[in-house]
């Protein structure tokens, strides 16, 4: 199966929601086999959706964080990540990842028994995702249905009943073994405080190219500076203040190819007052000067 290579950066709106369509309305399903190590910055940025994803380690070992939780996954492993909540991938080398995305309607109607019953039960738990160990019985069957999926897509005529019937041997397997919990009031609470963090990364979106304080930032979910802080470094593992930088700098490195305005000029433009700090920061995170970004980026680079 060859690597996707050209679908290599995770395209989201201002509350983080991926925005690329999984599947059609018809079939909502997709198939991608991917390499962490491509995307930008070596990860697979933070981001949700709506619907379901099952991820397979084929390759090497990479870190998966999904809200405060972060998690080591070595060759072999997988894990289900639930709907609607925020997850990161990272790689410090090749890590191949074949997955799957989809809608758990596909499974079965909203309103229907079978979705009341043991659908809806497990995307309202308090589990944002399971991690699948080979070493553990049900978890590889789980991991081997899994691998039975993929290898329907893989075929040149996929079989989309096949494909659905194995997705629900998929589901029946982690519905029978995993201790299903409703949402507690610790749960409900984690699901507000991302509400929060996604409003405040919406408005550092937004006003990036202004100069915003961790105050400002603070203010739009009207809590105190320490709350801001520990939100951010719980959930996101940095500060409201690092990642306001370093989103300016991805806004920077975009005009750099985008345009033929001056640093100087897109440093001013993405809110760094002092160009020589905008270039070590720069520097800092892609090893290499603005000037160099842009003429690498032009085929400049022999």
């Amino acid at each position: 199966m060859k690597i996707n290579d050209k679908y290599t950066k995770i395209l989201i709106d201002e509350t983080l929601r991926e925005t690329v369509s999984h599947g059609s309305e018809e079939y909502p399903f997709k198939y991608y086999y991917e390499d962490i190590w491509l995307f930008d910055f070596h990860c697979i940025d933070w981001h949700w959706h709506s619907e379901v994803e099952f991820v397979f380690l084929k390759k090497g070992k990479a870190r998966f964080l999904a809200g405060s939780e972060i998690h080591t996954l070595s060759e072999g492993m997988g894990i289900f990540i639930n709907t609607h909540v925020i997850h990161r991938f990272e790689a410090e080398e090749s890590a191949v990842i074949p997955n799957i995305v989809f809608s758990p309607t596909l499974l079965s109607s909203e309103g229907s028994l079978i979705y009341r019953k043991y659908i809806l039960p497990v995307l309202d738990s308090s589990s944002d995702c399971i991690v699948f160990s080979p070493e553990i019985p049900w978890q590889k069957s789980a991991l081997d249905t899994l691998m039975s999926v993929f290898e329907i897509q893989e075929r040149e005529s996929v079989c989309e009943i096949k494909t659905a019937e194995l997705l629900l041997k998929l589901w029946s397997t982690i519905y029978e073994n995993v201790n299903i919990k409703e949402k507690t009031a610790v749960s409900y609470a984690s699901a507000h405080t991302q509400a929060q963090l996604q409003i405040m990364m919406q408005y550092i979106h937004k006003n990036y190219f202004q100069n915003i304080s961790l105050n400002d930032i603070a203010m739009t979910v009207s809590l105190s500076k320490s709350s801001t802080l520990n939100i951010f470094n719980r959930y996101l593992k940095t500060s409201p203040i690092s990642y306001l930088v370093n989103y300016r700098l991805k806004r920077a490195a975009m005009l750099l190819t985008s345009t033929e305005n001056s640093v100087y000029s897109i440093a001013h433009d993405t809110g760094f007052e002092n160009v020589g700090y905008f270039c070590r920061k720069f520097k800092g995170l892609y090893e290499m000067t603005p000037v160099e970004y842009r003429n690498k980026a032009k085929g400049l680079f022999r």
